[in-house]
């Protein structure tokens, strides 16, 4: 079964998680992606991306943590180890790319949208935030430089420190959204600022998009595997395991 939905409209491609109703994130998920960001870079008739969601209710609530609960160190550490990659692929993308956000967009989600050059999110009462510090993990770090990068490092440090999810218009206060777009509009909005913006002279895109992602990219794989062991430990810590249970059951 594919977890992601693609189609191209006006040499911009859009890729829909349809993975039930939270799109959590899993491995098999994450290889659709990787698969579908290699084809995007391969691909000189696209000019863009749209990332989104097949539903209205969600964009992301993050990791599916009873899938990936009960896995062993080895398997998790796989599975981590490639989120962490993905979004850096995501981030360093070549052409531009804007996140449709059509419902609550939380954790991994939240990483995933934070990776693209713009954020656009539905109109009415959608939530978004980092709640790793809820469950006894911590941020990954590639979440950390670009959310600092995005709102500046007093709105990023409330969000982390805290796990509180944020309404929709807070996060446009901070930044860390775009625009706030009614659910009707909101695809047809991100289309036509990705089009827009990947119809200009591409080698001066790509030359500017370097410039502004290099230096974060470059610290994240310096010390991704450091990340990944942190990450691991934290995760079967036995207080992060009495606090994954919980969540597993609101899931």
């Amino acid at each position: 079964m594919k977890w992601i939905n693609a189609v191209t409209e006006d040499s911009v491609r859009i890729l829909k998680l349809n993975r039930g109703v939270t799109n959590a994130i899993n491995a098999e998920l994450l290889k659709e992606l990787e698969d579908s960001l290699r084809e995007i870079r391969n691909d000189p008739e696209i000019c863009a991306l749209v990332l989104t969601s097949a539903n209205n209710k969600f964009f992301s609530a993050g990791f599916d943590i009873p899938e990936l609960y009960p896995q062993e160190p080895s398997g998790f550490k796989d599975f981590f180890r490639s989120f962490n990659r993905i979004c850096l692929d995501l981030y360093t993308l070549p052409c531009p790319t804007v996140a449709a956000l059509t419902g609550h967009t939380v954790a991994g989600g939240f990483i995933l949208a934070s990776c693209c050059d713009y954020r656009f999110m539905a109109q009415g009462k959608k939530l978004c935030g980092l709640n790793e510090i809820q469950i006894g993990v911590p941020v990954p770090y590639i979440a950390d430089l670009t959310l600092r990068q995005l709102v500046g490092d007093r709105a990023a440090t409330e969000i982390m420190y805290t796990g509180a999810l944020v309404p929709a218009e807070n996060a446009l206060q901070i930044k860390f959204l775009d625009a706030l777009v009614s659910p009707e509009e909101l695809l047809k909005e991100a289309v036509s600022k990705a089009g827009t913006l990947g119809r200009l002279p591409q080698a001066a895109f790509q030359t500017i998009k370097t410039n502004r992602t290099a230096e974060i990219a470059a610290r994240v794989r310096q010390k991704l595997e450091e990340d990944v062991q942190t990450f691991l430990q934290m995760w079967y810590s036995e207080e992060a395991r009495e606090r994954l249970k919980e969540a597993i059951k609101k899931f």
